[in-house]
């Protein structure tokens, strides 16, 4: 089985978090899931500068991000990949991005964020970003 290595951004912003909608994609199971924005890591790149890297390509998003950023890392098997996601919290200075890959953003509060109907490997991180 394929196994991906990916990083994911919980970007924060004025104690809510951004929740972005992917769109139709290969896989039915993600398609039209809510996800932390984010991507594959290159050979020999490290994982905070891969995060950098896919917020300014996917969102024009330019952030700092550290190793110590780290908020938790996630192992999950889908039917055909598996995947280890290193999701990092960045706090934005301010709300501006642009949607060039996801269907759909929504800023919420961590307590609403269960509502949504999320991919599979990024519910741990809401669970534990939410409290539930």
């Amino acid at each position: 089985m394929k196994h991906l290595e990916v990083v994911a951004a919980i970007l924060e912003y004025d104690g809510k978090i951004l929740c972005m909608e992917r769109g139709q994609g290969k896989f039915d199971y993600v398609s039209f899931k809510y996800e932390f924005p984010g991507g594959k890591i290159e050979p020999g790149e490290a994982k905070h500068t891969a995060i950098e890297r896919e917020l300014r390509e996917e969102m024009d998003v330019h952030v700092s991000v550290k190793e110590s950023d780290l908020y938790m890392t996630v192992h999950h098997d889908y039917p055909d990949f598996s995947m280890t996601m290193y999701a990092f919290y960045c706090h934005l200075d301010k709300p501006d991005f642009v949607r060039k890959e996801h269907v759909d953003a929504k800023w919420m509060t961590p307590e609403d964020m269960p509502t949504l109907d999320w991919a599979p490997a990024d519910v741990p991180i809401m669970k534990k970003l939410s409290g539930k």
